[in-house]
């Protein structure tokens, strides 16, 4: 490093001269290092320029003049240097990417969106709350008798084995046998329980089946399903509910129709389908060439299940139904496969900015 400065008194133009040129040499040898070091030593408000400025006073009358240039140029070149410094040093930084460089632009944050499944459940959420519907929700992991029981499906009924359920752990010796929920049916059962009649409730959520993952299958998927108990309830109530929920998601020329079936907790039960979006009807390998797609499930509550529930069934009745929100998104959006909503794709996911 330089060492500290001690000017001797100057009386002469030939001593500054020889005192100048000396610093230029120990300056023009300085090694490429720290900028602020070198602005501190020579250029600083103790610096060796400032203090070798400061000898003008010393220098005879007639020499002032030329020794103020002398000391004006040495000046621009220690500068000049302290400027080679500064420069080196800043680029030794970008090269080392140890500190970011603050004048360049920021770099844009892309737009985020919803996820096409919280799109349609909101979506459908929206269309049930305009016809009186409230939203509950209930845990996702879930007993046997609100999942299974309370909805006619006793231990070793048939219909159990249409849902490959995944068990946490087996009950002990009159314990409770805990679950993954296979529906959100378990939340109805939790809300007819309260006793608060008359219910109207759509209840979505995630659910769980132990099922080999495909282009139409998963271990879980999102439901929504929902119930409507009061005095005097119908099959036509159902019907024109549902009527009322296809127009609002899919438009008004979208055809429907009802199909008999069996669901152990609704009697009589039915599936409902609408023309293939895809095809417009005319048949295509998504809706197996018929020209229709299933949407979801429905019919009127058991009586059994009331009656578990604690409801008169003498004097209550209600529907129900459920639907997979990822068949309805698939149908609106047209999507063929259904790991694409668990893949997170930004490519896949931006697609649907703005989408409704």
């Amino acid at each position: 490093m330089i060492r500290g400065l001690e000017l001797p008194y100057i009386c002469s133009m030939e001593q500054l001269l020889a005192r100048i040129d000396g610093l230029k040499k120990e300056i023009t040898a300085y090694p490429d290092g720290d900028a602020e070091a070198f602005r501190i030593m020579y250029l600083g408000s103790k610096g060796l320029v400032k203090e070798i400025m400061g000898e003008m006073k010393n220098v005879a009358p007639e020499n002032k003049k030329a020794a103020g240039q002398l000391l004006n140029e040495f000046k621009v070149f220690a500068e000049s240097k302290y400027d080679e410094l500064k420069q080196l040093s800043q680029k030794r930084q970008q090269d080392n990417g140890s500190e970011a460089d603050l004048t360049l632009p920021g770099d844009s944050v892309p737009l985020g969106t919803r996820h096409p499944i919280s799109l349609v459940r909101n979506k459908v959420v929206s269309i049930f709350q305009r016809l009186g519907f409230a939203v509950a929700e209930g845990p996702e992991i879930e007993d046997d008798w609100h999942n299974f029981t309370a909805l006619n499906l006793p231990e070793n009924h048939p219909a159990r084995d249409m849902q490959d359920t995944f068990y946490i752990s087996n009950p002990v010796k009159g314990g409770t046998d805990w679950l993954l929920r296979t529906h959100t049916s378990s939340v109805q059962v939790r809300e007819m329980e309260k006793g608060k009649l008359p219910i109207r409730i759509i209840c979505p959520g995630r659910v769980y089946r132990n099922e080999t993952i495909s282009a139409r299958a998963h271990c879980f998927f999102h439901q929504l399903e929902g119930l409507y108990i009061a005095e005097n309830v119908s099959f036509a109530d159902l019907k024109q509910t549902l009527y009322f929920f296809v127009q609002e998601m899919f438009g008004s020329t979208v055809k429907i129709r009802f199909r008999p079936s069996y669901f152990p907790f609704t009697e009589p039960s039915a599936e409902m389908d609408i023309s293939c979006l895809i095809c417009n009807g005319e048949g295509c390998s998504v809706c197996k060439r018929t020209g229709w797609v299933e949407i979801l499930g429905c019919g009127m509550v058991h009586p059994h299940v009331l009656d578990n529930c604690g409801i008169d069934s003498n004097k209550y009745t209600g529907f129900a139904f459920g639907m997979g929100i990822e068949r309805i998104t698939m149908l609106k959006y047209q999507i063929k496969d259904l790991r694409l909503f668990s893949e997170n794709d930004v490519r896949f996911l931006k697609q649907f900015t703005g989408a409704v």
